[in-house]
């Protein structure tokens, strides 16, 4: 009997199959700091750092794999995410296609330019190049049930945007030039990431906020083609190739709400954070 033949038919074949890994590694969800069991997690550097290396530490890794569905959030947690994976892939030299799901929109969108390619499904929701704040005002509700606001601060700049207080002009344009610097910040990534890919486009057609479905993001050059991952990488690599996963799949009203397995004494919270989720999703008919 050969030895190929003994290998073949023995425990073995495991310590030296050489069949092409693909490391996927799924990005769900709202992109944000925190998170716990109650609220769910969040998509961020905290919760994704250990996946990110145990991927890229795969043995007979050929490339790493993206599955993308979010819908933004933080440009500072999209931002470290994508630097990490970067900075990895390119001193590994591994490289990373992202696969965009239901929505890859905003921050969703600023992860997948971290790929060395983008592909999407036809019904894929691509884009919203820009940034919002949003949040709530308590003034009228306040006069209504007879409730006196009162705070304190030294320092003439400490309450500005507070919810409880009139709005203020100065304000509203204070915040509208922080607005405008990670928007600047956000454009200068996608036209490094995708280069001659965006085809000349306009930057107030690209950079308007606006979203698209998965054929007119190709034809903008946002996305590089319509592909799922198993049978881009298959033809990539061959029929043999091998996917080794490195985050379970949530359920959808769990990605969609942020809501963790129960809900105890902390459901205040958990409520605020589910429908602040839901805001997030809902922005794309989700």
């Amino acid at each position: 009997m050969k030895i190929s033949e003994l290998i073949a038919k023995t425990p073995l074949k495991r310590f030296v199959d050489k069949s092409p890994v693909v490391a996927v590694l799924p990005l769900y969800g709202v992109i944000a700091s925190g998170g716990s069991k109650l609220r769910g997690e969040n998509l961020n550097l905290s919760g994704m750092a250990e996946k990110i290396e145990n991927a890229f530490a795969t043995k007979n890794l050929s490339a790493v794999a993206l599955p993308i569905n979010s819908p933004g959030g933080s440009p500072v947690q999209s931002s470290l995410i994508f630097d990490r994976i970067r900075q990895l892939a390119d001193e590994k030299e591994i490289p990373v296609y992202a696969f965009a799901e239901d929505v890859m929109a905003s921050g969703g969108y600023w992860l997948g330019l971290c790929a060395d390619e983008i592909y999407v499904n036809q019904n894929s929701v691509v884009g919203s190049i820009g940034v919002v704040s949003a949040g709530f005002g308590f003034t009228a509700l306040l006069e209504k049930v007879g409730v006196e606001r009162r705070a304190y601060s030294a320092g003439e700049n400490k309450m500005k945007l507070d919810p409880f207080s009139p709005e203020k002009e100065e304000d509203v344009v204070w915040l509208k030039k922080i607005q405008t610097e990670i928007h600047e910040s956000f454009k200068d990534l996608v036209k490094n990431r995708r280069g001659d890919r965006l085809k000349k486009r306009k930057d107030k057609e690209l950079f308007s906020g606006d979203v698209w479905t998965g054929p007119k993001a190709v034809e903008l050059g946002l996305v590089d083609g319509i592909a799922d991952i198993r049978s881009f990488m298959r033809e990539k690599y061959g029929e043999k190739v091998k996917f080794k996963r490195f985050e379970g799949r949530q359920g959808f009203l769990q990605r969609k709400l942020g809501l963790g397995a129960s809900v105890g004494e902390d459901a205040v919270e958990t409520f605020i954070a589910a429908i602040k989720n839901q805001a997030a999703w809902a922005r794309f008919g989700l």
